[in-house]
Formats: C-alpha cells, sequence, structure tokens
C-alpha cells in the first residue's frame, strides 16, 4: 500500500506517531466553535458575525482568521442578490411629504416605524408578505401573508403593530406611494401617526424595511421550494419569530439581536429614571 501511494515506510511510522501541536489543537477546536455558530445562524452568518460571536465568548481572533478558517471548511454566508424594486408609484405626488427623509436612526422604540409589501412564490402562486419595522432596532413588530395585495392586508398589520406596541408618542410611519399606502382605509387606520413617503421613483428612502424582505429571502426563503400559502407561512413565521427578532445580531444594533437591543435601551432607560429620582 505505501509503495502504491507513493509513501515511505519511516515518513508512515512518523506519521503515526505524530501529536498534534497546541496551536493545531486550538485551530480545530475553534473550528468546531465556528461551525456551530454557522449552524445556529441558519447557515446565513459570513466571517463578521461569527468573528463577534467568537468575541463575545472570550476568543481572541481576527475577522481575517475565520474567513480563513471557514474557506478551509468549505462553508460561506449566503449570497447577495442584486436589489430591485418591486413596488409601483402612485398619483399623489404633490400631497405626499417625506418627512422621514432618510433619517433611520431614531433615538427611542416606536418613533419611526416603515412599512412595504413584498411578493413571495409558491407552486400555486405568488403570496404577499406585508411588515413593519420600528426602525430604532430594526425589528418587524407586525407582518401578515396574504394572497392578494388588497388593502385589507395593510390595515390587518397596522392593527397588529398598534396592538403590540405603545403610539402615544409622536410616530411617524414611512412606505412606498403604494396605492395601499395611500387608500382612504389607510389614512384612518393611522389617522393618530404622522404619514411619510418616499420620494417618487426613489425608494432608497424605504432601504430599511426593502432591505430586510431581501434578507428574508436571500437567508431562507429562496432555499426552499414552496408548496403553498401555508408552508410559506410557517416559514416567514420560523424566520422572523424564531430567528431574525430573537436571535439574529445586527451590526446596527451593536451586534445584538433587535430584542435584546430592546430590552438593553429598556434597562438603561430605567436606570437613568434611578438616577433623575
Amino acid at each position: 500500500m505505501l509503495r502504491i501511494l507513493g509513501v515511505s515506510r519511516s515518513g508512515y511510522r512518523a506519521w503515526l506517531k505524530h501529536v498534534p501541536s497546541d496551536m493545531q489543537e486550538r485551530k480545530e477546536a475553534v473550528k468546531v466553535r465556528i461551525q456551530d455558530i454557522y449552524d445556529d445562524s441558519k447557515q446565513n452568518y459570513g466571517a463578521p458575525k461569527i468573528a463577534k460571536e467568537l468575541q463575545k465568548n472570550g476568543e481572541v481572533i481576527a475577522e481575517r482568521t475565520v474567513g480563513k478558517y471557514m474557506k478551509e471548511m468549505g462553508i460561506k454566508a449566503q449570497w447577495i442578490k442584486p436589489w430591485t424594486v418591486t413596488t409601483k408609484d402612485s398619483d399623489f405626488s404633490n400631497k405626499l411629504h417625506n418627512l422621514l427623509d432618510q433619517r433611520f436612526n431614531p433615538d427611542r422604540p416606536n418613533a419611526v416605524w416603515c412599512s412595504d409589501i413584498t411578493y413571495i412564490w409558491t407552486r400555486e402562486g405568488f403570496v404577499y408578505l406585508t411588515s413593519i419595522m420600528d426602525l430604532f432596532s430594526r425589528k418587524i413588530i407586525a407582518w401578515t401573508l396574504s394572497k392578494t395585495m388588497e388593502v385589507s392586508s395593510v390595515i390587518d398589520t397596522i392593527n397588529k403593530a398598534k396592538a403590540r406596541r405603545s403610539t402615544d408618542l409622536p410616530l411617524i410611519l414611512h412606505s412606498d406611494r403604494g396605492s395601499q399606502y395611500v387608500s382612504r382605509e389607510y389614512k384612518k387606520a393611522t389617522e393618530k401617526m404622522q404619514l411619510s413617503y418616499s420620494k417618487k421613483a426613489f425608494p432608497w428612502d424605504n432601504a430599511c424595511i426593502e432591505s430586510f424582505h431581501s434578507l428574508l429571502k436571500r437567508e431562507w426563503i429562496n432555499r426552499f421550494k414552496i408548496r403553498d400559502y401555508q408552508q410559506a407561512n410557517r416559514l416567514v413565521f420560523e424566520y422572523i419569530e424564531a430567528f431574525y427578532n430573537t436571535k439574529r445580531i445586527h451590526g446596527y444594533c451593536g451586534y445584538m439581536s433587535p430584542n435584546d437591543f430592546e430590552s438593553l435601551y429598556e434597562k438603561t432607560k430605567d436606570s437613568r429614571l434611578q438616577l433623575a429620582g
């Protein structure tokens, strides 16, 4: 066997007696932890996020080193598809004002919400996801999956958000200029909110929620050949409620999940109030 493989007897015996160095053992241990973090992220995290997770747990390691190990392991983050516009503009250009004006960093929860509709393909036809994001934490505070793009789906999502969150303080709700968001029913459901709209033919004003929908598809939805509405609804629930809001770390949130970021805000707010008292 050694002759066929071109290996010397002395080389083979040396290999049998070889003891891994401390550096090799540490590298293999780190690779195991990288694999665990990668799998726990539903195979979505790349080197930057995995490095942050390792560092939070006390591992001294550079992002570049994590990337090198991931390459050796044959794993990588999901590929990002080019971003495209999927919404249409309405004809109310002179009456719809952009209050947000790309100020995506509010200083408290329930100061700015943004909403959008995206499509998800199934074998039985398209279904449509309406989402509302709180820009403070990038948390999805309400969502509805429907078989049509009727305004009722948007209203249902608005009502869910109002039931779950406080709207006592001034609140801006930003969207594009789609027909659902300029309808009489929408304005009635949001009468206590300040409505903001993206400028015509300028979807970057709603970039945060558009980015979330792209993320949902890239990291999760596009992996499946979805049969029907029921399966699509289950997949959306699994991603938003069991991963994105609760576990997925976000660079904007200081590499915390949206839920953890909001919890930290509440704790620091309570501390400030106690000091002021």
